[in-house]
């Protein structure tokens, strides 16, 4: 952004596309379902917190993005043809920063409801705003625009919620206790002791006191949902590929769809910097991103989601099955599907726990590679995630070193990812090796790496460890109410049959169905899967075709499960 001799604000340019100006044809077209309002200086469109507003564009006048917390100079400055808005609006939860008219002129409202139909009525349009909006999202998050953290790198509460916050791709700045000047004088001036740390500073006034995840989700509207009275068609538990496949096709298909969600949408497809062999994207994609566009894809169809929603358990009662939540509050379907994916195993070897909270992590997103910048790091893993993780953090990284057991690459990593490793300069290849131990008091320093074969040991300078090492199913809410194999992994379909006890004449288990009639699973938590996104987005889909035949077995009608019931 610059200002001309007069001092006066100019247009931001548009250098990735973020900031696109619309064309006379496209503008007309957006006229048709939005509102012409004048505009005055000073006047505010929408202010950072707001949920549930409208996009703009600006046909006369001049827009600033400001963050209020920091307001000079704005995030952005827009003139005639330019959008203002961010990704907020299309996903349902509360806008980051707030818009300002600073030249009186005339601008264009747009509900969500009419850019809804814009992207039905033309994609391209439709793709090009969703493409400004989601560049917009990842340049606030370098700019830690929107929120403020403030906190101590060594503390646990303090981990959890910058890890809440980067996987749900919300933008926020990191105030550090022990390296920020700043920090200090914001304590005493909003009266917070260093034992209430972590805060939250949210419209530059509201303090929340290390508040769990779902106390922040709330604030930022990401858990709007509350157990209805009627019956859902399909509760779909877990919002990673599987289940937001699963929500795209059963709500576009008339089920009334709802998805619960214990942490964030994309599951462990968003520690994927970019997938490059993932259909229809030859540039590839980021993981965040595909999980952005299919949340609002699912949106779009009528499916609801809440989180940060952690399932406790499954039963039945009144014919339906209950998925009882934290809070003990309980939402009921006529079908459920196991979507809950996996999480990575961590690292257990010496030195490790006093260095966890500040140096290990397991994903490598945006927050991390902040946090390693031209710093040493060590990936552990032979798989395609911690391939992706360490072609990432070598933008950013003065060195990776990749270790793993494996004696090639290729062995447990697409072809592309280890022919992208071997090109880069500051990557070295640890083959046939595994971590023996950390150095470090309260931060890593060093990394000693052992050879599989000859015990050879070597120390390896590193500020950040990232463990990619295998997967634990994310079964434990399950109880015994479904069969699982002695790796924790669901059954389904024959391997279920095999297991269960029916009554005679009872048909046996469709191909994703779990042991339990109208139960089903998809995705990495399911035994026999392909652990690969593209396959947890099929079997998503395959699972409601699977579940329309599992309603036509049963002979119920979808609707007659909205009458109201008691609802605990």
């Amino acid at each position: 952004m610059a200002a001309s001799e007069t001092g006066e604000l100019q247009e931001t340019p548009d250098l990735y596309g973020e900031y696109p100006r619309l064309n006379g044809s496209q503008m007309a077209e957006l006229e048709q379902v939005g509102t012409r309002r004048a505009t005055q200086p000073g006047e505010v469109l929408y202010r950072q917190g707001d949920l549930n507003c409208d996009l703009f564009v600006v046909l006369e006048g001049l827009v600033a993005v400001v963050d209020e917390q920091l307001p000079d100079p704005p995030v952005a400055v827009h003139g005639p043809g330019r959008i203002v808005g961010e990704l907020g609006m299309l996903t349902g939860t509360a806008v980051l920063l707030t818009a300002v008219v600073q030249r009186p002129g005339v601008v264009l409202a747009l509900p969500l409801i009419g850019v809804r139909e814009i992207v039905n009525d033309d994609p391209a349009l439709g793709d090009l705003i969703l493409r400004a909006l989601l560049i917009r999202r990842s340049l606030q998050i370098g700019l830690g625009a929107g929120l403020r953290v403030l906190g101590s790198r060594y503390s646990p509460d303090a981990r959890r919620l910058r890890e809440f916050l980067a996987r749900n791709r919300l933008a926020y700045r990191w105030i550090d206790l022990e390296t920020d000047a700043e920090a200090e004088s914001m304590l005493r001036q909003l009266g917070i002791r260093p034992e209430e740390t972590p805060v939250v500073i949210w419209r530059g006034q509201t303090v929340l006191r290390n508040p769990s995840p779902a106390q922040l989700a709330r604030v930022l509207g990401l858990r709007g949902v509350k157990p209805a009275v009627r019956v859902r068609d399909l509760v779909v538990v877990g919002a990673g590929p599987a289940g937001l496949a699963a929500a795209v096709y059963g709500a576009s298909e008339g089920l009334e769809t709802l998805v619960v969600e214990c942490t964030a949408t994309g599951g462990q497809s968003v520690t994927a910097s970019r997938i490059e062999n993932y259909l229809g994207f030859p540039a590839g994609i980021s993981g965040a991103e595909l999980a952005d566009r299919a949340v609002i894809q699912a949106r779009k169809f009528g499916a609801d989601l809440t989180l940060p929603t952690t399932a406790m358990s499954l039963d039945r009662e009144d014919g339906f099955h209950l998925v009882t939540v934290d809070g003990e509050e309980s939402f009921r379907g006529r079908v459920v599907l196991i979507a809950t994916g996996v999480r990575y195993r961590k690292l257990d070897v010496p030195g490790i726990q006093a260095v966890e909270s500040a140096s290990v992590y397991y994903a490598a997103t945006e927050m991390e590679a902040v946090m390693c910048r031209n710093d040493p790091v060590v990936v552990v893993g032979g798989g395609n995630s911690a391939g992706q993780a360490a072609v990432f953090l070598s933008d950013h990284a003065s060195k990776v070193h990749l270790v793993a057991r494996t004696a090639e690459l290729e062995q447990e990593m697409s072809r592309y990812l280890a022919d992208r490793i071997d090109r880069l300069r500051n990557v070295d290849v640890h083959l046939g090796s595994e971590v023996a131990e950390v150095t470090g008091r309260k931060e890593l320093e060093a990394v000693v790496v052992r050879t599989s074969v000859t015990h050879e040991r070597e120390t390896l300078p590193a500020r950040a460890l990232f463990v990619f090492i295998g997967t634990q199913p994310h079964v434990q809410w399950l109880g015994d109410c479904v069969a699982l194999d002695e790796d924790g992994f669901v059954r389904t379909g024959p391997d279920a049959a095999a297991v269960r006890h029916g009554q005679e004449g009872e048909s046996p288990p469709l191909m994703l169905e779990t042991i339990r009639p109208g139960v089903f699973a998809a995705g990495d938590v399911r035994r026999g899967s392909v652990k690969r996104v593209a396959a947890a987005v099929g079997e998503g889909a395959l699972a409601v075709r699977l579940i329309h035949q599992y309603l036509a077995r049963t002979g119920l009608s979808r609707r007659s499960a909205r009458a109201p019931l008691h609802v605990k």
